[in-house]
């Protein structure tokens, strides 16, 4: 099935992008409770999947809510992700706005998608169905970030604060062609001014009214999603860029990273490898549990060799490897 999105001039300027942390819980659950492949962070749910089980014994609801989301179609409830406003909205922030769900809301939105659902178990039903189904699933939600996904959140949003920045930098200065190139490989761009998304199991036609796209980068999924219905503002949640979801490429190799690293060092190899895509001393301080001061040292070693260079955007300096570092990490010096 494909999904035809009109965009016009207005749209373009206003679509947007977000991070939503509550949303990269709901993500992570889908890891830890099995639902999707661990793939590259199969180390990762091995490491917290023991704690999982024990909220899972703690927090009933998030066997509950396991029911009506993460599910294929639009058998998701939209209420225990409410839409992002920005990129450095609190986990807090977003669990308030699901906290204030109106009861009557979530009821029928669990009941329209247990309608289109295998039977539930009996106690997860009730759960799902009682007064106080609201509360529980931000009390279990609120219990996996605090307890997991939390002690890492700061390597996951450098990731996904890096995909933003580099995305909206091309979007405004190249367009959506260069914006969504490599989003996924699920949606097409055409020059007459419509997306093309390849999702679903039914063709439709949306406009966006002049409301433009929202984009949404996941750290935990590997394909593409959208958000297609009213109660939300249109929206593609994709892999983000750095996630490394799929094999690795072969240009990225253990041996090929070994040798460079007896050249530079293994923490400036891995600075200069992950600097095929644009990132800030924070981000990459980050990324990879370093102070800032020890991630600009490096960076400051590695920008005197003329391997990076800096570009100054707003209040952030983004680096980026010169074709010289391009060579070295593809091995055609070493």
């Amino acid at each position: 099935m494909v999904v035809r999105i009109d965009v016009t001039p207005q749209d373009v300027a206003a679509s947007r992008f977000a991070i939503s942390p509550l949303i990269e819980t709901m993500h992570a659950q889908w890891l830890l409770d099995g639902r999707g492949p661990g793939g590259v962070h199969r180390h990762w749910v091995e490491r917290w999947r023991g704690t999982y089980r024990e909220l899972e014994r703690r927090h009933p609801a998030l066997a509950a809510v396991a029911v009506v989301s993460g599910n294929r179609g639009d058998a998701n409830v939209d209420f225990v992700a409410p839409p992002p406003t920005g990129v450095r909205v609190p986990f807090e922030a977003e669990l308030s706005a699901m906290r204030r769900t109106p009861i009557e809301q979530a009821h029928a939105e669990i009941a329209a998608v247990l309608a289109r659902r295998p039977p539930a178990p009996a106690a997860l039903r009730d759960l799902l169905l009682g007064p106080d189904v609201v509360r529980l699933i931000a009390d279990a939600y609120e219990a996996l970030w605090t307890e997991i996904v939390s002690r890492t959140w700061p390597h996951f949003h450098a990731i996904l604060e890096r995909d933003v920045v580099q995305r909206a930098g091309r979007l405004a200065a190249y367009g959506w062609a260069a914006a969504l190139d490599d989003l996924s490989d699920q949606v097409r761009w055409h020059d007459d001014g419509h997306l093309e998304i390849a999702i679903g199991a039914e063709e439709e036609r949306h406009r966006l009214g002049g409301q433009g796209l929202l984009f949404l980068p996941s750290a935990f999924i590997g394909n593409l999603g959208a958000y297609l219905a009213e109660a939300w503002p249109y929206a593609l949640i994709y892999p983000a860029r750095g996630t490394a979801v799929g094999p690795p490429s072969p240009s990225s190799g253990p041996a090929r990273l070994a040798r460079l690293a007896r050249l530079i060092g293994r923490t400036r190899a891995r600075v200069l490898e992950e600097l095929a895509a644009p990132a800030t001393t924070t981000q990459l301080a980050a990324l990879f549990g370093l102070s800032v001061g020890t991630a600009g040292g490096h960076l400051a070693a590695l920008r005197e060799a003329g391997l990076i260079s800096g570009t100054r955007t707003g209040r952030s300096v983004l680096y980026a490897r010169t074709p010289l570092g391009d060579a070295l990490c593809a091995g055609s010096v070493l």
